[in-house]
């Protein structure tokens, strides 16, 4: 088996100086599970980029951080050791706030929402892509966020103290206005965190609770329905120019394909998961009043929070989000 430094050793030969040649093999890195539906939306992606090129553009998928842990695969496409990568857009919010507006608890209540958040979204984060030597492939959502938990959360008090697993500098600061302590994990990490004890309880999607098997650890799975995220997948900007433009075009038609194609596989991915948990036990269980009462002073203050660290642009985007509901 090929360990992971060899791999990477391997990547600039089989990388951009390849880009020049008649059928380039590329790298694509993704931190999430093999079975997960961004996952097999990318390995569509890049079937149907093989099958347009008539193979000459050939991209091989390494998933559950395999080739590149989750944290380093953006840098890994700027600087060119993989070609393609798929990362959680969210945990990359120190980097600039627009990347994080559709984790503000409130902002977005429904996929609808969500969707006209992303299109407003878009050419923003792919400006800021750009800027760092990235193409903007497309987006892909997650359904709303949830906790999965030992016990019923019935109300806010019921956070007081509680080890819970975060994946973003918002989700962190949003445990902590709900007086628990965050603690941040990539989802392949998850698992281990529970073992350890570090974590109590996790704050995710239902898809990547049913991923970790929650059930292993966790009884009740609660939905929020109060913030989302997407999944960004770029391409190494040197790489992507060096192609012919046929495939170029190719490359484009398909990722648009996947981008239409995330919605349906979200909400897809969502009722499987609740019915996979179910089925293992756990309840799962929409929020309580007293709860959604609880959440709007975090809302409030991360609303606040947001727009003071996105300035004026950030303004003009929630703005322009809020005038087409």
């Amino acid at each position: 088996m090929i360990t992971r430094r060899a791999a990477l050793a391997a990547l600039p030969a089989a990388g951009l100086s390849a880009t020049a040649a008649a059928q380039p093999r590329w790298q694509a890195a993704s931190g999430f599970a093999e079975g997960n539906y961004h996952t097999r939306n990318l390995r569509q992606f890049l079937a149907e980029l093989r099958e347009a090129t008539g193979g000459a553009l050939e991209v091989q998928l390494h998933a559950n951080g395999s080739l590149l842990p989750q944290p380093q695969i953006k840098r890994g496409v700027q600087q060119g050791q993989v070609q393609i990568g798929e990362i959680l857009l969210t945990a990359y919010a120190n980097e600039d706030p627009v990347f994080d507006l559709d984790q503000v608890p409130g902002i977005v209540t429904s996929m609808e929402d969500a969707r006209r958040l992303m299109r407003v979204r878009q050419p923003a984060i792919a400006e800021r892509l750009r800027r760092q030597g990235m193409e903007l492939l497309y987006l892909a959502p997650w359904p709303f966020v949830g906790i999965a938990s030992q016990a019923p959360l019935p109300n806010p008090e019921a956070f007081r103290g509680l080890r819970l697993r975060t994946y973003s500098a918002i989700s962190t600061r949003f445990a902590a206005l709900m007086g628990a302590n965050g603690v941040l994990v990539p989802a392949p990490e998850v698992p281990q965190a529970f073992a350890t004890g570090m974590v109590q309880a996790q704050l995710t999607t239902a898809p990547v609770a049913a991923d970790t098997a929650a059930w292993d650890v966790s009884r009740v799975f609660t939905l929020l329905n109060v913030a989302t995220s997407n999944n960004a997948v770029f391409a190494n900007a040197r790489a992507l120019a060096a192609l012919p433009p046929a495939q170029r075009e190719a490359l484009s038609a398909a990722a648009a394909r996947a981008a239409e194609r995330g919605w349906a596989l979200a909400e897809e991915a969502h009722a499987q998961a609740v019915s996979r948990m179910r089925e293992r036990g756990m309840q799962v269980l929409e929020p309580t009043p007293e709860l959604i009462a609880g959440l709007r002073e975090p809302s409030r203050v991360l609303t606040e929070d947001w727009l003071q660290r996105a300035g004026e642009e950030g303004r003009r985007l929630l703005a322009a989000y809020r005038a087409q509901g």
